[in-house]
């Protein structure tokens, strides 16, 4: 048996900080974990699946007894706060709509989205849909990760490559990616693309660099107190 365990989990508490900062007592436990899977399904579908794409990363979600703080990482901040702020503000209406409470919406900007591993998978899952040669896009994404900072990249599709009858996979490595590191600062993400001959999955691992004291975590709310940041092994 394969024993594989997911790089961001295998990190949490360790050098990268919970996507959900919050504490609940046990009764409403329950309740605010739905709430934040809503809200994440929410915001992928209104600005990852709905044009024009924003190319959202990552969502972050933080809880005070007033108010909640939703994180949204974008390669593209403008598609998210709009003209003047009024997609900024649509949005915090539609999530106090769905949730009953106070929300208030912080855009932070993917600053390098090529070595970004959800933006990298997506990117490659719509081109795939597109009948791209998958040989050549897997290649030209992993050259162009490497050339814009990353120390390695491993891309893995699998499913009826090119319409093929029979599935298959193709796994592409260029540089190192050392997942039992737990210092090593490996961005993983998982996509699906929906093609006409049949759904395929994609898998994408991007090497960073080691972390460095004070490094672990780029963005903490001052709602969280400062409480979120990961600690850094000694």
């Amino acid at each position: 048996m394969g024993q594989k365990v997911q790089p961001f989990g295998f990190r949490v508490g360790v050098t990268e900080a919970h996507k959900s900062r919050w504490f609940a007592p046990k009764a409403l436990f329950g309740e605010l974990l739905v709430e934040d899977y809503r809200i994440r399904a929410y915001l992928d579908k209104r600005l990852n699946r709905t044009p024009p794409y924003a190319a959202v990363s990552d969502i972050h979600i933080e809880r005070t007894r007033e108010e909640l703080t939703v994180v949204i990482k974008t390669a593209r901040p403008g598609q998210v706060l709009g003209i003047k702020g009024s997609g900024k503000e649509q949005l915090v209406n539609e999530l106090q709509g769905l949730t009953g409470r106070k929300v208030v919406i912080n855009v932070v900007e993917v600053r390098n989205p090529e070595i970004d591993a959800r933006l990298i998978a997506e990117t490659i899952g719509e081109q795939l849909k597109k009948r791209a040669n998958f040989r050549r896009l897997v290649k030209q994404r992993c050259e162009s990760a490497m050339q814009n900072g990353a120390k390695g990249v491993r891309i893995l599709i699998s499913g009826r490559l090119g319409g093929a009858e029979m599935s298959r996979a193709l796994d592409t490595r260029l540089g190192s990616i050392p997942l039992s590191t737990l210092q090593a600062n490996v961005d993983y993400a998982v996509a699906h693309s929906v093609t006409t001959s049949g759904a395929l999955g994609i898998k994408v691992w991007v090497f960073k660099g080691v972390y460095k004291a004070g490094e672990q975590e780029e963005y903490v709310s001052s709602a969280a107190g400062g409480r979120a940041r990961a600690r850094g092994r000694r």
